[in-house]
């Protein structure tokens, strides 16, 4: 971190002051990246420096969330990765169930709603939607109300198999609105990973393309915070570019490509 004043003292500044303000620490996250990703945002809105840029949030609460959008990169989509949801559905969670017909799934880091709402989607066609729970976290609460509102473009719903998708979704003008029973499935709330703590019991947790914006450091602190939270036997699934190469340093081994088990 003196490293970092030294260089640029002006967001050195603008990170001492989002952490003492919000409680988020953009210094967990990989500096280079999150700062082109910031000075563009900053730029766009006419502010010549990070100082000016942080006073200014602090008045307008939708340039805050316009930061908090940028920062926590909401870009998903339904079904994101098909074969892995599929590998989900035929192949880790009727292990997951057994024959209690109930799991504890916790969504992190769940953006807009497609993670979660996937999920929902997979537990109700294996008829155990209603016995089991879904929570789904997110930093941002522009993200977060948008997830509870429900309400998506086209795009979002490309990689959802047909038969599916007309299953849970109803068109509405230029949106398509997902079904209110998955809707009431799901237990939205705030959840800051780095710093807020973890529930436990869990069957399963999903953690998808959020890792790889973090250090090495605060990886390494979430994973173990993960596998504290799961049950022995419970699963981690990650994104497609976040693969542990050590995780029995966690206590997890590798189940499929992506999918850890707690030992």
């Amino acid at each position: 971190m003196l490293e970092q004043e030294q260089l640029d003292p002006d967001y050195a500044g603008f990170i001492r002051k989002v952490k003492e303000s919000t409680g988020i620490d953009l210094a967990q996250y990989k500096e280079g990246q999150m700062k082109r990703r910031l000075t563009t945002l900053r730029n766009k809105n006419g502010f010549n420096t990070f100082a000016v840029f942080f006073d200014a949030m602090q008045k307008d609460k939708a340039l805050f969330y316009e930061f908090l959008d940028r920062m926590t990169i909401n870009v998903s989509e339904f079904w994101r990765n098909p074969n892995r949801w599929e590998v989900l559905r035929d192949e880790i969670l009727p292990e997951l169930v057994g024959s209690k017909r109930k799991v504890k799934v916790w969504s992190a880091a769940c953006s807009t709603g497609e993670e979660p709402y996937t999920i929902a989607m997979i537990l109700d066609t294996m008829g155990i939607l209603r016995e089991s729970s879904i929570t789904a976290s997110d930093l941002d609460e522009g993200a977060l109300a948008k997830a509870k509102e429900g309400r998506y473009m086209e795009r979002s719903l490309k990689d959802v198999p047909p038969e599916t998708a007309s299953r849970y979704f109803k068109q509405d003008g230029m949106m398509y609105r997902i079904d209110e029973k998955l809707k009431s499935a799901i237990n939205f709330k705030k959840q800051n990973l780095l710093v807020d703590r973890f529930d436990d019991g869990y069957d399963l947790i999903v953690c998808r393309n959020v890792m790889i914006y973090f250090t090495e450091e605060a990886k390494n602190l979430l994973y173990h915070k993960f596998a504290a939270s799961l049950r022995p036997g419970g699963m981690l699934f990650v994104g497609s570019t976040e693969q542990i190469f050590s995780p029995g340093q966690y206590g997890l081994e590798t189940a499929e490509t992506f999918f850890y088990r707690k030992k």
